[in-house]
């Protein structure tokens, strides 16, 4: 794919903070109009990779563009085409919604009548209208959230990045916000995600990068990363505590409290059987067992091994 194509291009970005290697030659390609998820256990470099690309920080070396303009060299182009959501929203409690996206139109510089048209337009946009104006401090988690959304769109960026946008909000607030990032993928709008909850990426992601130290140990759909570690899995429901120890170190899920060990398999009924024969071959460990689907919790523990 052309440089042209890509909404963001990074090619071995590299970040320090005194002895400590955040960025370790990072590569990203992600295709305009799509929606990349950047995952990794914590101090992967998630944050660090959103602020160099986003010139909140610059890059000890590597190139980067994003939104077609060079991180280091156009700095002022890149902010210009793209926009910031962090992990809390940023509201000034002491505005109406409606208060808050016209300053913010006339900030990006919008006049004061097309601040107004545009205002209303993403107030309409996010449900929020019939609460446009009331003070923000008495808006709920939900709408707050949407309200910094419809914030960091208003210049309509060509690049969005999410940092976990969806952290605090109870699962009506987060399924609204992943029908609003499909929204704006249809409109053409190159989104990167970085989240803790993966069936968020799973369910949003054309593509998922994963994290671990500073450097991409995977990436791919979701479909290919599930089934290069495997296609499914296999939960043991264990008879003992010994029997749980025994097989733990095979497993790339855990559930101590249950005694629930969770396997990698190809699925078929032959690969079962062997698992089952070598696992447990005297059939006294393993009380019951379910064949289940491989997640990205899955991929996650496997290639990064470390605890959600």
């Amino acid at each position: 794919m052309t440089p042209r194509a890509l909404g963001i291009h990074a090619t071995g970005l590299t970040k320090s903070y005194g002895d400590l290697r955040v960025l370790d030659g990072l590569d990203l390609s992600v295709p305009r109009g799509s929606v990349l998820a950047l995952l990794g256990p914590n101090g992967a470099g998630k944050t660090t990779t959103v602020r160099v690309l986003t010139t909140l920080t610059a890059p000890d070396s590597g190139t980067a563009r994003v939104a077609g303009h060079d991180i280091t060299g156009a700095r002022a182009l890149v902010r210009e085409r793209i926009s910031l959501t962090g992990q809390f929203a940023a509201l000034d409690d002491l505005q109406t919604g409606a208060e808050t996206l016209r300053m913010t139109g006339r900030l990006t510089g919008l006049s004061a009548r097309e601040a107004r048209a545009r205002a209303g337009e993403l107030l309409d946009r996010f449900g929020l209208s019939e609460a446009a104006d009331r003070l923000t401090k008495t808006y709920s988690g939900g709408m707050r959230r949407r309200l910094d959304l419809a914030a960091s769109l208003v210049g309509k960026p060509a690049v969005l990045f999410l940092d976990e946008p969806t952290t605090g909000l109870d699962p009506r607030s987060r399924a609204e916000l992943w029908d609003l990032v499909r929204e704006l993928r249809a409109d053409g709008t190159t989104v990167l995600l970085t989240t803790q909850y993966l069936e968020e990426a799973d369910r949003l992601a054309d593509r998922v990068t994963v994290l671990d130290s500073g450097r991409v140990t995977a990436e791919g759909t979701p479909a290919e990363l599930k089934a290069r570690v495997a296609g499914h899995r296999l939960d043991l429901t264990l008879t003992s505590r010994d029997a749980y120890e025994a097989l733990t170190a095979r497993a790339v899920h855990h559930d101590p409290g249950a005694l629930t060990l969770g396997l990698p398999t190809d699925g078929t009924a032959a690969h079962v059987r062997a698992l089952l024969d070598e696992l447990d071959p005297d059939r006294t460990g393993v009380e019951r067992f379910t064949l289940r689907t491989a997640t990205l919790d899955d991929v996650f523990l496997a290639l990064t091994g470390a605890p959600r």
